[in-house]
């Protein structure tokens, strides 16, 4: 599970199941209580926009981004959000990082800047 340490930080990432412990972290956000850090190789990414080249808009605080790019090696990925949130261009910033994939109610997506076609995201299945 994320957790954040500090605003304007990079997050870290706690061990969970459904026997962990947990308490209230910063935003009041549940976090594992001392649970070990781990190193995910995927990462589940809440969007509330995303466009074809899979950039996506997030919640405001810049966690995710500023997480991803000191990650190494980069895990992989995945924005989950609603089809009704895709737009032609969220206009990215030098800071902003894109998804390889990414899933909504109607279809899962992977990134022209990942190999796909160019031009939209495309449909790994329909």
């Amino acid at each position: 599970m994320p957790v954040v340490v500090r605003a304007r930080e990079p997050m870290i990432f706690r061990r969970w199941d459904t026997t962990t412990a947990m308490t209230k972290g910063v935003y009041d956000i549940p976090i594992p209580v001392d649970a070990p850090e781990v190193e995910p190789q995927v990462l589940l990414v809440p969007l509330t926009g995303f466009d074809r080249a899979g950039y996506r808009l997030g919640y405001g605080g810049g966690f995710f981004d500023r997480t991803v790019v000191e990650m190494r090696p980069r895990p992989t990925l995945i924005g989950v959000g609603f089809e009704v949130s895709r737009v032609e261009s969220i206009y990215p910033l030098p800071h902003d990082v894109p998804m390889d994939q990414v899933v909504t109610e109607r279809d899962v997506y992977v990134t022209a800047l990942r190999g796909a076609e160019p031009g939209s995201p495309t449909p790994t299945r329909s």
